[in-house]
């Protein structure tokens, strides 16, 4: 344990509040958490699935009001509004904890409550953070078991510092009406209140590691990215790191997990994931901006998850993995949800608890955003590096959305006041009904709308001073469109393992090797330097799905114009400039 005198004098704070009935402080290891484990299923909170055919595999069920990530009930609270932006939801920190207060007050009577010791990044890493979560779900610490480096280990890396988040979580009755995700970037504390589901309790992963980290980061030089951090090695066995930030339902884990196309397979090729979801960056000793992730295990979306869409995700889903609202196929005690194979089982339980046939469902057997929590190291694509503690060198970040129109499949910033531009005007569209239809234009800065801890403006700041610092050892950036449709709504791009064929590309330019020829937005590949080979696709297709199209990049300034309208006098000057200077371009 610890004689750290900031955590006791914490725990004993908490423990006056939420009144439990016992301590449990999870330290004890492999044993300690076995024991849980069984415990979990012998109350029936979780089910053991098959053992021959998923080793270690648990099933778990959520309430059915409690899904999924809620931002309306997301707050970052501080002293001043001013600290949390116009972006996020905002409550003065004290009046928060007074709202809060009587809601924790006894509400761990009758339960156990649990010290979860973890560590975000590796042991001994200089990206390294501690949290301590105290939880009343067994849920939470056999997931932040999975999920970060959890145990006496973390306690030893904190040894007497006070610099921990302290983390509340109350499971209480899950009542929506009173479900509270609240983070106090200013006290270095996260309370989650009435949610039982992932990312609203296991506080490690976007409450600490982009809410709280990216306020860190700024205070500290450093920044906590929603990003996948991905290596791609070269016959010779040189490796090159890129970080991509994707807004959800664009490729993310796909990318982070890419198996290469056979033409560069048999050449030598090889791609590791270092991470699928979060990194954290800093400037190391030689300039560069070096990466790790700090999590441990991978929070994936299951439906859709299968052998052709992403095989690596799915084998690291075979042993040691906790399901979350996913279907339970009672033939063979196993787990199904849409899209996993096109043999949906006729003897099965669905994600609300109900009896489930495949010939006669009309509903789903899976909740559209169940997950599966799996240890990195099972995946069959995870780096050499994964747990290297100084992390890897960052050639080049990617921002990414879904544009049907717009945006061409790769361009490059021509330097980094015109990427962090990039980045700022991310956005993905909504498909309307009709085919081709084009939606709703979401703008999501980074894909750190929903977890940026403080003002975006001074996010957007934060990103220009970073490459102020790094100056030309800066990484390229560039952005990326996999979804480009015809006139019939159809993907023109492949996608998939031949996005592989535009980080080529992008490699290239990081070397200085590939050619590229200047636009009104940015540099842009020729078309014969995107390797089409064994591809159904000509070169004038791969021409068109660069081209640019001034009228609709009109409409885009335009809609970039409103949305920087949000942030006044603090969106940095620089960003105007860049915007301006695009609206001269399409001229």
């Amino acid at each position: 344990m610890t004689n750290n005198p900031h955590v006791f004098k914490w725990i004993e704070e908490m423990k006056e509040l939420v009144k439990p009935d016992k301590v449990v402080w999870v330290t004890e290891g492999e044993e300690q958490i076995k024991a849980l484990r069984a415990e979990a299923v012998a109350t029936g909170l979780m089910e053991e699935l098959n053992q021959e055919k998923l080793p270690g595999c648990l099933l778990h069920r959520t309430k059915v009001n409690d899904v999924a990530r809620v931002e309306a009930r997301t707050f970052i609270c501080t002293t001043k509004k001013e600290m949390a932006g116009p972006t996020n939801n905002w409550v003065e920190k004290d009046e928060m904890y007074a709202r809060l207060r009587p809601l924790a007050d006894g509400a761990m009577k009758g339960r156990t409550m649990y010290v979860v010791p973890y560590c975000m990044g590796q042991i001994g890493s200089p990206f390294a953070k501690i949290g301590i979560e105290l939880t009343d779900s067994i849920y939470v610490v056999l997931n932040m078991e999975i999920m970060t480096r959890m145990g006496q280990k973390a306690l030893d890396q904190l040894g007497d510092s006070a610099d921990f988040v302290k983390g509340l979580h109350c499971s209480l009755d899950v009542d929506e009406e009173q479900r509270y995700i609240v983070q106090f970037p200013e006290d270095n504390a996260i309370w989650s209140l009435n949610s039982n589901y992932g990312g609203n309790v296991l506080q490690g992963k976007k409450c600490f590691a982009l809410r709280i980290a990216s306020w860190q980061g700024k205070e500290e030089g450093w920044m906590a990215e929603h990003m996948l951090i991905l290596g791609i090695e070269n016959p010779e066995g040189e490796i090159k790191y890129v970080t991509a930030a994707f807004p959800s339902a664009c490729g993310k884990t796909n990318l982070a997990m890419l198996i290469p196309p056979e033409l560069y397979q048999k050449k030598g090729y090889k791609v590791w994931c270092v991470g699928d979801d979060i990194a954290w960056l800093r400037i190391g000793k030689d300039g560069r901006l070096w990466a790790v992730n700090p999590e441990n295990g991978f929070f994936g979306v299951a439906p859709g998850t299968n052998a052709k869409s992403n095989p690596n995700a799915l084998a690291a889903t075979m042993k040691n993995t906790i399901f979350t609202n996913v279907a339970h196929n009672l033939d063979d005690n196993t787990v199904w949800w849409e899209g996993l194979d096109k043999n949906p089982p006729e003897n099965a339980i669905d994600w609300k608890g109900n009896p489930w046939s495949g010939s006669s469902a009309t509903e789903k057997a899976a909740h559209p955003n169940s997950r599966f929590t799996a240890p990195a190291k099972n995946c069959p694509c995870v780096s050499p590096k994964f747990d290297d503690p100084e992390g890897v060198p960052i050639s080049a970040m990617i921002f990414g959305g879904r544009r049907a129109k717009t945006a061409p499949l790769v361009y490059q910033s021509r330097d980094w006041k015109h990427g962090v531009f990039v980045g700022s005007t991310m956005a993905s569209e909504t498909t309307a009904a009709a085919a081709g239809a084009v939606g709703v234009v979401r703008r999501d800065p980074m894909a750190m709308l929903p977890f940026c801890g403080y003002h975006m403006a001074d996010y957007f700041q934060h990103w220009l001073d970073m490459g102020e610092k790094l100056g030309d050892k800066a990484p390229k950036i560039f952005n990326v469109n996999w979804f480009r449709t015809d006139d019939e709504g159809h993907f023109i791009w492949p996608g998939f393992g031949d996005n592989m064929r535009v980080l080529m590309w992008i490699l290239g330019r990081c070397a200085g090797e590939a050619d590229a020829v200047e636009t009104a937005i940015g540099y842009e590949p020729k078309p014969e330097d995107i390797n089409i080979e064994g591809l159904d696709i000509t070169k004038e297709t791969v021409a068109d799905l660069l081209s640019v199209d001034k009228e609709l990049w009109k409409t885009e300034a335009e809609g970039i114009r409103e949305f920087y309208q949000k942030f006044g006098e603090k969106l940095p000057k620089e960003l105007m400039a860049e915007l301006e200077k695009l609206e001269k371009n399409l001229e």
